[in-house]
């Protein structure tokens, strides 16, 4: 029995030390590639969740700070691991979503005509007096 826990036990070893190599792995690949995206001009999102443009960056010396633009003419200091990630504009997919903005814009529109028609045809408009007096009135009642 104590064979059987003992070879778990090697068994779960194992896979611990194997699954810890391969996120290792995948992490320094990570930090890899950030580093060679990092370049001047690119926008990035910082840790405090600031966005700004890479001024000046040294991939080689992560100790000395990276000058990051948040606004014209503000450059502020970072150090390097504060920059959480190279912020990438998104693919929009214009046919699909025009398609959907027209349909959506007819519909608005039909519903608009149908109330203008009948507050038209049905009830006039309250003056400030009359709905002044009918505040009061559910007031009176409440």
């Amino acid at each position: 029995m104590e064979i059987l826990l003992f070879g778990l036990l090697a068994v779960l070893v194992v896979f611990m030390f194997f699954n810890t190599r391969k996120r290792q792995k995948q992490m320094k690949a990570e930090q890899e590639e950030k580093a060679t995206k990092t370049v001047p001009g690119v926008k990035v999102l910082l840790q405090g969740g600031i966005f700004g443009t890479i001024v000046a960056y040294d991939h080689e010396d992560l100790d000395s700070p990276a000058l990051v633009e948040i606004a014209p003419g503000t450059v502020i200091e970072v150090h390097s691991q504060a920059i959480l990630r190279i912020v990438e504009p998104k693919d929009v997919v214009v046919d699909d979503a025009a398609d959907a903005v027209d349909g959506e814009l007819e519909a608005d529109q039909a519903l608009a005509a149908d109330k203008a028609s009948e507050t038209d045809a049905g009830a006039s408009i309250e003056t400030a007096e009359e709905t002044r007096a009918r505040l009061e009135r559910d007031a009176d009642d409440k």
